[in-house]
């Protein structure tokens, strides 16, 4: 299976904005116009304290010049790996647009505020979720997740707003590098790259295809 991809577009220096995340904004813009089923849906990769990798689709909840923030149970199998080993990939794979956007970076937690900011703007239903599941876990069965459900329904009846879980937050991934890949025809793609220097600014590199 092989699709050609288009000619005429491309990806020059010229091209882009002046920083990563300008040039991401412009990007995910197009992916939201596009319209792409969740277009926020990205590929993270992490690893254990041995080096053993894993990867899961996630949404991206949030970006800004400081990273990329995503939100879990801390001791899902991505929360306890990214504490153990505080280093992430990222790829959003923008397919039908011929673009994919690539993130590598140090993972640290966003701060308490933030994580109960976004957990109060969550459905109820999602927030119940997050107290019912010990996400990553073995469970018997469908029954035990949907009793687990039922008992966090009760149990919050009469609570308003739902308090985030203390074992649930924010991670924000903060780049090392972000690469902008564009298809062209030939499989002679463009890839872009800002890569932070050990002097903490960003230098732009082309890589081959």
């Amino acid at each position: 299976m092989r699709n050609e991809y288009a000619a005429d577009l491309g990806l020059t220096e010229t091209d882009l904005a002046p920083d990563w995340h300008t040039q991401f904004a412009r990007w995910f813009a197009d992916a939201v116009a596009h319209p792409l089923p969740e277009p926020n849906a990205m590929v993270l990769g992490t690893a254990d304290d041995r080096g053993r990798p894993s990867g899961r689709t996630v949404l991206l909840k949030g970006y800004d010049p400081d990273g990329f923030v995503f939100y879990t149970n801390h001791g899902s199998r991505k929360g306890t790996e990214v504490t153990a080993n505080p280093w992430a990939s990222l790829v959003f794979p923008w397919f039908p647009m011929q673009r994919q956007v690539t993130v590598t970076g140090r993972v640290e937690r966003v701060d308490r505020a933030e994580t109960e900011a976004y957990f109060a703007s969550r459905p109820r239903g999602s927030q119940l979720g997050a107290w019912a599941s010990t996400q990553s876990t073995v469970v018997p069965d469908r029954v035990a997740l949907d009793s687990a459900y039922r008992a966090a329904a009760e149990r919050f009846a009469d609570v308003e707003p739902i308090p985030a879980p203390p074992y649930w937050g924010g991670f924000r991934v903060r780049p090392e590098t972000v690469e902008f890949w564009q298809g062209r025809a030939s499989r002679l793609h463009d890839r872009l790259r800002f890569r932070r220097t050990d002097g903490g600014f960003f230098v732009v590199e082309r890589l081959a295809p």
